[in-house]
């Protein structure tokens, strides 16, 4: 992964990340430098998650405060969640992974935080990361796709992500196979269903009756002359060109930014990815296509951004 990089000069705040399975935290000095990334399990999934998930932050924020230097205290507080989040409402829409639907995270942070206290959806947080400090820096419209269990994407317009409700950048559910794999949202041949990292390796342990762990294996494999593992290798990356093609159709971005752990692979990914769309778009000239470089962090510096624009509005 690519090293954290600074956000330069601003508010001293607070940062999380909300996984699935972990919960990141950091303080983000007047630097813009992330110190004590740490780590807690996410609570367990359900219909008081979302109050749960708060509570860790809660109990996590004060061992990260005592980390700011003598006489510098945190200013705000931003928390990135997974799932369909509108960011403009403050209501988590709805999360399988945790399981909640429908919750106004503004308010229970208003409840909840002392300090101004903002939430927003995770990918488009990264995003926010890419756009400021990252491979999309410099760009005012721009697509960032996470891809890693999942696949999700954020959207920039002039510089400002496109949130319609939280159903903005919902990519991976966009069908690119007629027929093809189950996918979990109940529709059949999604993006996310063959050509997610957890998607590559199930469709290779199916097909070759092996039991890899990760895409990185199948890579492995792939890379080492196995017939199958490239077949599948193959058929993910054109998935990935052929749901991204119509977004450069309608948006014409100036660069697209690939993140996430498949993002890893580098070459192995992004050149079959930038052939297929050359191949594919014939009006509209193909953007850049990047591997994303804010690092594992990025999600906790867009959280980080989002709470020094609240704590820089508060100060006006």
């Amino acid at each position: 992964m690519s090293p954290t990089p600074s956000l330069g000069a601003g508010p001293p705040v607070l940062a999380f990340d909300v996984g699935g399975t972990s919960i990141k935290g950091a303080l983000i000095d007047a630097a813009g430098t992330a110190h004590g990334v740490t780590r807690l399990p996410t609570p367990a999934a359900g219909p008081t998650s979302a109050q749960a998930v708060l509570d860790a932050v809660a109990r996590l924020a004060p061992s990260l405060t005592a980390q700011a230097p003598e006489g510098v205290a945190p200013t705000a507080l931003g928390i990135a969640v997974p799932g369909v989040f509108d960011d403009e409402a403050g209501v988590g829409v709805y999360c399988e992974n945790l399981g909640w639907r429908d919750v106004d995270f503004r308010r229970l942070v208003r409840a909840g935080f002392d300090l101004p206290t903002v939430v927003g959806h995770d990918v488009r947080s990264a995003g926010l990361a890419e756009m400021a400090v990252g491979a999309g820096a410099g760009a005012q419209n721009a697509l960032v796709l996470a891809l890693g269990t999942g696949i999700a994407a954020a959207v920039f317009v002039r510089g400002e992500p496109v949130t319609s409700g939280g159903f903005a950048g919902e990519i991976g559910h966009t069908v690119v196979v007629r027929g093809g794999e189950a996918c979990a949202c109940g529709n059949q041949g999604c993006l996310e269903a063959t050509a997610s990292a957890a998607a590559i390796a199930r469709r290779y342990n199916r097909a070759r009756g092996a039991r890899v762990s990760g895409s990185r294996e199948v890579l492995a494999a792939a890379r080492a002359g196995d017939a199958v593992a490239r077949a599948v290798w193959a058929s993910a990356t054109d998935a990935l060109a052929s749901a991204i093609a119509p977004c450069v159709g309608l948006l014409a971005p100036e660069v697209v930014v690939l993140a996430g752990g498949l993002a890893e692979a580098g070459d192995a990914l992004l050149a079959p990815v930038v052939a297929r769309l050359d191949e594919l778009l014939t009006v509209t000239p193909a953007p850049p296509v990047v591997k994303a470089t804010a690092g594992e962090n990025a999600g906790l510096l867009g959280a980080a951004l989002r709470a020094r624009a609240v704590a820089e509005a508060g100060s006006r």
